[in-house]
């Protein structure tokens, strides 16, 4: 299943000599980097749906908040805490 996980921007940079805009994002206690190239518009505090690493659309908190409560019901949560514990034993 594909899922897009909504996360709020920390920070937001531009890497690859300027050509990619780059957040930090939070993800419920886990930051990733995403690209915000599909949405220009998006700025540090903004809530945005993440799907491979891409934003994707930006989401007000309430929306945010409900995605990740269903998303912790049916225990995808757990699956993303669990991949970002791997990401690390990688590093």
């Amino acid at each position: 299943m594909c899922l897009a996980i909504p996360g709020k921007i920390q920070s937001v940079d531009y890497q690859y000599g300027g050509a990619v805009r780059m957040a930090k994002i939070l993800f419920g206690g886990i930051t990733k980097e995403a690209s915000l190239d599909m949405v220009p518009h998006a700025n540090v505090g903004d809530y945005v749906l993440v799907h491979v690493g891409v934003a994707i659309s930006v989401v007000d908190e309430e929306e945010a908040q409900r995605t990740f409560q269903y998303l912790e019901e049916i225990g995808e949560i757990d699956e993303l805490v669990e991949a970002s514990q791997i990401d690390r034993q990688d590093l």
